[in-house]
C-alpha cells in the first residue's frame, strides 16, 4: 500500500474481545438478562433510571479488571508514529484504546467513562457510579444526569467530521466488526467512492467483507500488528 497519507480506522467489538470484553448481548437477544428495550433505549431509562444506572455502572466497573492487547497497542503506536494523519474511530465504549496509547479517538457510540446532563448538554469524565442522586458540576441539576452512550434510536456522535475524514482518506481500514449495523456498514462504501483502499481485518468474513479491496482473517492480536508494522516499515 504504497502513497498513503491519510488513514481512517474503524474498530468494533472485536477488537477488544481478545481483551475480555465480550458484546453484553446474548445469541437470544437479551443484554445480561434485559431487553434492548430497558437498558438501551431513550424510553427504557426514562422508565426505570435505576436499572439503566445500575446496568451501565456494572459495565464501568468491569473496565478496571481488563488492559489493552496488542491490537489497541500496535493502533496507538501507529497514531504517534505514522507521518500522515491516522483518524481512529470506534464503535466501542470502552477506553483501551486510550490505554493502548491512541491519543485521538472519535467514540461514535459514546463513551462509559463519561456522563451527559440532559438539562444542560454537559459532558465529563465519570469513572465513578452515576444514580439517580448524582449532581452535574455544571449545572447543578439533580435526576438530569445519563450513560453518556449513545441508544437505540439516537444518532451516533460525530457523524460530519467521520464523514469528512472518509472522503479525504487514501486508506479505510475496518478491524473487529461486523459490517452489518449503519451507519459505520456504509463506511466502506464512501470511502471507496471516494477513491481510498479499503482493508478489512477481521476474525472470519462479514456481511460487509465483499465491499473490501482486500479481507485478512485471524485474531486482532495478530493481524493489526502486522499491519501496523508494515505501513511503518
Amino acid at each position: 500500500m504504497s502513497n498513503i497519507e491519510n488513514i481512517v480506522i474503524l474498530t468494533g467489538a472485536g477488537i477488544s474481545a481478545e481483551s475480555g470484553i465480550q458484546t453484553f448481548r446474548d445469541a437470544g437477544g437479551l443484554w445480561e438478562g434485559h431487553r434492548v428495550e430497558q437498558v438501551a433505549t431513550p424510553e427504557g431509562f426514562a422508565a426505570d433510571p435505576v436499572l439503566v444506572h445500575r446496568f451501565y455502572n456494572l459495565r464501568r466497573a468491569a473496565l478496571t479488571t481488563v488492559e489493552p492487547n496488542a491490537a489497541h497497542i500496535a493502533l496507538g503506536r501507529l497514531q504517534n508514529v505514522f507521518a500522515g494523519e491516522v483518524t481512529l474511530v470506534t464503535q466501542n465504549v470502552d477506553d483501551l484504546h486510550e490505554r493502548g496509547g491512541a491519543s485521538r479517538v472519535i467514540h461514535m457510540h459514546g463513551e462509559l467513562l463519561s456522563g451527559f446532563c440532559a438539562a444542560c448538554s454537559h459532558r465529563w469524565r465519570q469513572a465513578e457510579d452515576l444514580s439517580v442522586e448524582t449532581v452535574c458540576p455544571a449545572c447543578h441539576t439533580v435526576g438530569g444526569l445519563r450513560p453518556d452512550i449513545v441508544w437505540f434510536g439516537e444518532m451516533p456522535y460525530q457523524m460530519d467530521r467521520i464523514e469528512r475524514a472518509l472522503r479525504g482518506c487514501d486508506l479505510f481500514v475496518s478491524i473487529g466488526t461486523s459490517g452489518a449495523v449503519y451507519p459505520a456498514a456504509g463506511f466502506v462504501q464512501l470511502a471507496h467512492a471516494y477513491g481510498a483502499q479499503t482493508l478489512e481485518l477481521n476474525l472470519e468474513p462479514t456481511q460487509g467483507s465483499a465491499f473490501f479491496s482486500e479481507t485478512r482473517n485471524g485474531p486482532a492480536t495478530q493481524l493489526v500488528p502486522e499491519w501496523v508494522n508494515s505501513i511503518l516499515s
